[in-house]
């Protein structure tokens, strides 16, 4: 019950409230972008949704325009030169996600859920194994499990098994638990971004995987 209807009723109303309580927040950062750099609001992007479907997700955008073309890599580290003054701040204090309520009322994402994979990294749908796959059965979400353990510290393969394991005990709990946790990571900054060594090892195991 709680996974099919309780779940999607609670991330419609709070998503609603971050909303209308956040827009002020909304659009002084919205200023703050385009006084910065050229470029949208906001970022837009493909990621992997329920059962693989992909869907648009939206942040607001915290590198210079047409980076991801730059040949960087697709991690990015608190000294990447792509990001802007701008971004450098809302990455730190996770603003750059409160578009995501957005994406959470249309239905693609939830709250809490596996953080939603590109369509191509670590590598496309159809090459998860039928195990790993049990992650896209619910939404994917705006902080989850693997976030709370690590978040982009934790190597692929490990945070792709705690996706699986979210998945497969999901409760409101479990929810209730993740959602605390991941307020306290974000107003004490805690790994907030990539560090050298994960970055590289999750490179190296999209490549081997490929």
């Amino acid at each position: 019950m709680y996974r099919n209807f309780f779940k999607r009723m609670i991330d419609v109303v709070l998503s609603l409230i971050g909303i209308v309580v956040l827009l002020p927040v909304f659009i002084v950062v919205a200023l703050l972008i385009k006084i910065d750099s050229k470029g949208p609001v906001l970022f837009k992007q493909k990621r992997l949704g329920v059962n693989g479907v992909p869907f648009t997700i939206y942040k607001f955008r915290s590198m210079y325009i047409d980076s991801e073309k730059k040949g960087s890599g697709v991690y990015s580290g608190i000294d990447d030169p792509r990001v802007t003054k701008v971004g450098k701040f809302i990455r730190l204090t996770s603003i750059d996600e409160l578009p995501q309520f957005f994406n959470i009322l249309k239905g693609d994402m939830s709250i809490i859920g596996p953080r939603p994979a590109l369509t191509y990294h670590p590598w496309p749908y159809e090459e998860y194994s039928d195990e790993q796959k049990k992650m896209f059965s619910v939404r994917p979400g705006v902080t989850g499990w693997a976030q709370i353990h690590g978040r982009k510290d934790v190597e692929w393969n490990k945070r792709i098994e705690m996706n699986v394991w979210y998945a497969e005990h999901i409760s409101f709990w479990l929810d209730l638990n993740i959602f605390f946790k991941t307020i306290f990571k974000v107003i004490t900054f805690k790994d907030n971004y990539n560090i050298r060594e994960t970055a590289e090892k999750n490179e190296s195991e999209t490549v081997a995987k490929g």
